[in-house]
């Protein structure tokens, strides 16, 4: 089976980098120079306010919105909420305040904080006084004595292994998880690690005590350095960069940890931009689209908002060759294939909702299910299926720490103002009119212009004719519409003459 490969495309303006999975794009990333990405970024805080209401405290930590701190992030002797040993899972468990947030906090207090999840939308970076410090092969907790292992390590032996191979380091001062790049790795390499984390601590601990509030006071590596950290392992083939810079400091990199495989990292000189080789690009273009096609013929609609994401399935060109529920079964399959990779691409997290073709048989319900929960066991990021509802729509999380693809490369339409529907030309032609009507009845002109869309303008003069025509006569003045280029459909201006 071919392995997966990582492609990194670097330019003045933004880096982005891709994970292939038999040749495909399943994730990708990206990052400007004004929009580094700020998970894992470590502030010296400032308490703005506390909500008893909430059990939660807004942070001050000199970004454009406030952090929210809750209360189990706040306490920082909670050991119990941090016995879940999955270092990609531990952020979200929240569970039932274990303290009151006034006792914890005051207004005005200086704390260290870590963003564990950006600011989305309106709402600001979710924060966490539970600082974890990722390395190649470990993660440390400063503030927790446990020691856990990623539960992607499935061999006993070998999370036993590890375990032991930290209790035993004399240099490891606090909790320690085992990230999924440690298995196999050998005792050598985690002293290392840890020697180089338990530095990195003594120096922040350091500096969130003195200094300037609110700042910075560690930033995580660069987009380039972290795929291949957190991403290049033994089930990666390669890697692959367009710039040559770049290109050295990777090798650099690797060579620090993994000498060995210093001739998988390739410099990528090619003509065809590595991006639009690998298929990359018309994927992308691909995802920022709300309907996406099967080969079948059928074709799912993704529908994102703030609070969750919506999609339905639909059998489109689909007629299948010997009955309806096998025609509809099999959409639905295909579906779930699309979806489970749709929704990685794409970094779609929260609550989802799926509304596939009603199914009749219990087994066919049961089959659908069964392929999207295994697609979904290929996701790094955590996913829980809740099961079908009684009107047949199936309920799903998941994690949601970075902000989705179509978030980083679209915004809001100026047009419609993200409502995705505008008024009818006939709808506008109406209230043109009644405001026309409303504007006579209450002045005395020689004429009136109705500057307007240049469709509206169009919509008057063919299905309103006779309307103006009737308004001239009672008013005894004239009425012009007048196309304006640059005007939004819905907008419109009504100029007196004299």
């Amino acid at each position: 089976m071919e392995k997966d490969a990582l492609i990194i495309n670097v330019n003045e303006s933004e880096t982005r980098a891709a994970l292939l999975h038999d040749g495909q794009p399943v994730e990708v990333f990206f990052e400007r120079p004004r929009e580094r990405n700020l998970v894992g970024n470590i502030y010296r805080g400032r308490v703005s306010r506390v909500l008893p209401g909430m059990q939660a405290a807004f942070i001050d930590i000199g970004l454009e919105r406030n952090g929210f701190l809750y209360v189990n992030d706040a306490v920082l002797d909670l050991e119990a909420r941090r016995s879940n040993d999955d270092e990609e899972s531990r952020a979200d468990v929240r569970g039932a305040p274990v303290a009151d947030i006034a006792e914890v906090l005051k207004a005005g207090q200086e704390i260290l904080v870590q963003i564990q999840k950006e600011p989305l939308g309106t709402k600001g970076a979710r924060l966490t006084r539970h600082i974890t410090l990722p390395g190649r092969s470990l993660v440390k907790m400063p503030f927790s004595d446990h020691i856990g292992v990623s539960q992607r390590i499935e061999t006993e032996d070998e999370r036993t292994r590890l375990v032991e191979l930290i209790t035993r380091n004399d240099n490891a001062t606090s909790g320690y998880i085992a990230r999924t790049a440690s298995d196999g790795v050998s005792e050598e390499d985690l002293d290392r690690d840890i020697e180089i984390l338990e530095k990195l601590w003594k120096s922040l601990e350091s500096q969130g005590q003195q200094g300037p509030c609110p700042r910075l006071i560690f930033s995580d590596l660069n987009l380039s350095l972290r795929v291949v950290r957190d991403l290049f392992t033994d089930a990666i083939g390669s890697v692959e960069v367009d710039e040559i810079k770049t290109h050295r400091e990777i090798r650099d990199f690797v060579e620090s940890f993994m000498p060995e495989r210093l001739l998988d990292i390739k410099h990528y000189e090619e003509p065809t931009p590595i991006f639009e080789k690998f298929g990359v690009d018309a994927e992308i273009d691909r995802a920022l689209n709300r309907r996406v096609w099967l080969k079948s013929g059928g074709y799912i609609i993704i529908d994102e908002t703030e609070a969750l994401t919506v999609v339905d399935v639909n059998s489109g060109r689909f007629v299948g060759k010997r009955n309806l529920e096998e025609t509809i079964t099999q959409t639905n399959l295909e579906a779930a294939r699309e979806l489970a990779y749709q929704l990685r691409l794409r970094n779609i997290g929260g609550i989802i909702i799926i509304d596939f073709i009603d199914m009749m048989e219990t087994s066919n319900q049961e089959k659908v299910l069964s392929q999207l929960s295994s697609l979904l066991e290929r996701d790094k990021a955590k996913c829980n299926i809740i099961g079908m509802s009684a009107i047949g729509l199936v309920e799903m999380t998941r994690k949601r720490v970075r902000e989705s693809l179509g978030g980083a490369l679209s915004e809001t339409c100026p047009y419609c103002r993200g409502e995705g529907r505008i008024k009818s030309l006939e709808a506008v032609g109406n209230q043109v009119f009644r405001a026309t009507r409303r504007v006579l009845s209450q002045n005395q002109c020689e004429g009136l212009l109705l500057n307007v869309h240049s469709e509206v303008a169009d919509y008057i003069y063919e299905n309103q004719a006779e309307a103006m025509a009737a308004l001239e006569a009672t008013h005894q003045t004239s009425i012009i519409p007048v196309a304006r280029e640059g005007y939004h459909r819905e907008q419109f201006d009504i100029v007196m003459t004299t």
